[in-house]
């Protein structure tokens, strides 16, 4: 199982960025991150200096958006819906998108909801309960 470190999750969406910008060849993974990249200009700036990327801290009370949190959640729900997995996410993910008219919203919608299981996981000691996330995501649609 993989399982990166704050640090190397960081370092992949700063490498992942300045091969974009430079036109390298990315990786299907890259790729994917590029994408979700460009549709987030507002953290190109945290992308660009992987030294400060590595430093930055988020604090909640101060209500800026983690750019590395939120583009792993967008690459986490992309994969998600590749596999359909947890069962019944696509079915849902193409309806929420669908009803908004913006795969995009939707991601930002999924991503409430996923992050509402994991928290609930954590405080909980419990494993993920990926029926109850996508039961999340299809009350959204009510």
């Amino acid at each position: 199982m993989f399982n990166p470190t704050q640090h190397d999750v960081r370092r992949f969406f700063c490498e992942t960025c300045r091969k974009s910008l430079a036109r390298e060849i990315l990786t299907p993974l890259e790729s994917i991150a590029a994408d979700w990249i460009a549709q987030h200009p507002e953290y190109e700036s945290d992308l660009k200096d992987v030294n400060a990327a590595l430093e930055a801290e988020y604090p909640v009370d101060q209500g800026k958006t983690n750019p590395f949190l939120h583009l792993s959640m967008h690459l986490s729900i992309a994969e998600q819906i590749s596999i359909n997995q947890p069962p019944g996410i696509t079915a849902a993910f193409s309806l929420l998108s669908q009803r908004l008219q913006s795969a995009h919203e939707a991601h930002h919608i999924m991503m409430d909801s996923l992050g509402t299981m994991l928290w609930e996981a954590q405080r909980n000691g419990k494993p993920l309960d990926g029926a109850a996330y996508v039961a999340a995501i299809q009350k959204k649609l009510k």
